[in-house]
């Protein structure tokens, strides 16, 4: 019998224990009392990413040679995507194209400047990067031609507009070209997606004979598709290199901000692009550090 309490003693004993620990989990402090520092989940995009070419670039977490993203860097393959991750994350921080930026995520100011377009334009919000477009030299694939004059013409820059791209600063006006059908295939940014898929749907209604495809796959994929004839138009939201200047003809056909976003919840609004650089090299881990 008193075996058979004692076991139940130590049972009891055991629960409470368990019971506190969770206790303590679920209040948000530590076993000593204290208030748990919250972690910063960094949100990163794939490395063949334009967007995050650009962000590296500006950002300086990467010298042309070494990238310093932090190792443990959550990593995701879409614009969307980074997005969603900081919707549902109350501790994370991200970056996407500003014309993808919803009211699920809040986009920070940086360096005092507000993430919009106005200030994109004027260059007062340095994170920034153009939407390209480009042909191997010398190709001579009509269709592909005319839809890139269709796109930095007028009624694709009005698209642009509409999509809340920034638009060319000067475009002329489009007209069809006559008897130019076939079929066209672009790949390449995923950022450029939702700009690019009403640029299709209204080429499409001027030139009911055409047929575009469009894979999605980040800018240097689309890149090395085009130079490699797997594609006829290669997209990027990232200038073409030195190198890929070399073979390829590209437009700038818009320009859009890199909004670093965080969640709803946050209580931040602005942040120092060189507190973003800290963060997402890992060198600032904790939100109460900031």
């Amino acid at each position: 019998m008193q075996r058979k309490n004692a076991l139940l003693l130590g049972l009891g004993l055991t629960a409470a224990m368990v019971s506190s620990v969770f206790f303590m989990c679920g209040s948000g402090k530590d076993k000593a009392g204290a208030e748990k520092k919250r972690e910063i989940t960094v949100i990163s995009r794939e490395e063949s990413s334009g967007t995050r070419g650009a962000f590296d670039e500006l950002m300086k977490i990467t010298d042309g040679k070494t990238n310093m993203l932090f190792a443990e860097a959550v990593i995701v393959s879409s614009t969307d995507e980074a997005a969603s991750k900081v919707e549902v994350d109350k501790n994370a921080i991200g970056y996407t194209s500003l014309g993808s930026v919803t009211s699920k995520v809040k986009a920070l100011s940086i360096d005092g400047v507000e993430a919009k377009e106005s200030n994109v334009k004027s260059g007062s919000y340095k994170i920034s990067r153009p939407f390209v477009v480009a042909m191997k030299s010398g190709s001579a694939h009509p269709l592909a031609q005319d839809f890139i004059r269709f796109i930095t013409s007028k009624p694709g820059q009005e698209v642009v507009a509409k999509a809340g791209y920034i638009t060319l600063d000067d475009f002329p006006e489009y007209a069809p070209a006559a008897g130019v059908t076939g079929k066209v295939t672009l790949s390449g940014s995923t950022s450029v997606e939702k700009v690019m898929e009403k640029l299709k749907e209204k080429y499409l209604e001027i030139n009911a004979g055409a047929k575009i495809e469009i894979n999605y796959n980040g800018s240097s994929a689309g890149i090395k598709d085009c130079l490699s004839a797997k594609s006829d138009i290669a997209m990027s939201s990232r200038e073409l290199k030195a190198e890929e200047k070399e073979q390829l003809d590209g437009k700038t056909f818009a320009l859009d901000g890199i909004a670093v976003v965080v969640n709803p919840d946050n209580a931040l609004n602005e942040i120092s692009s060189e507190t973003v650089t800290k963060i997402f090299k890992g060198e600032v881990r904790y939100w109460e550090d900031l």
